[in-house]
């Protein structure tokens, strides 16, 4: 197997916890079904959340889904004026067999203007 990024990205509807994790959640559940990913084939996921979402760490939607092996990292998305606001970014590495053409990466709700040659497929 090969070591690849999944990428992906959702918009919050408000800055509370239960929000934050719950869309974080959403995501997540759609990459790992998009791209039939089993938690042992999942190395880490790096999430970034722009800065006007504080309430809650993005990475416990993921140990919510149990997954209680997988190093999780949190960060500040850089805030550039302009840019989508009250958004969760996630980059997952995993192992596949998939080539780099093979790999759905998943952008919901505002989300899909950052991607919106992917976004739709």
């Amino acid at each position: 197997m090969l070591v690849r990024a999944v990428r992906g990205a959702i918009t919050v509807e408000e800055n509370s916890s239960e929000s934050v994790i719950s869309s974080t959640r959403a995501l997540l559940e759609k990459i790992v079904e998009e791209n039939r990913l089993e938690e042992d084939n999942i190395i880490s996921v790096i999430f970034t959340a722009t800065a006007d979402l504080n309430s809650a760490f993005p990475a416990a939607a993921a140990r919510e889904l149990g997954w209680k092996h997988v190093p999780l990292m949190c960060a500040v998305e850089i805030n550039v004026d302009g840019s989508l606001e009250k958004c969760v970014r996630i980059m997952m590495h995993v192992y596949t067999d998939k080539s780099p053409q093979q790999i759905k990466h998943v952008y919901l709700k505002g989300a899909k203007v950052l991607r919106p040659d992917i976004a739709g497929k």
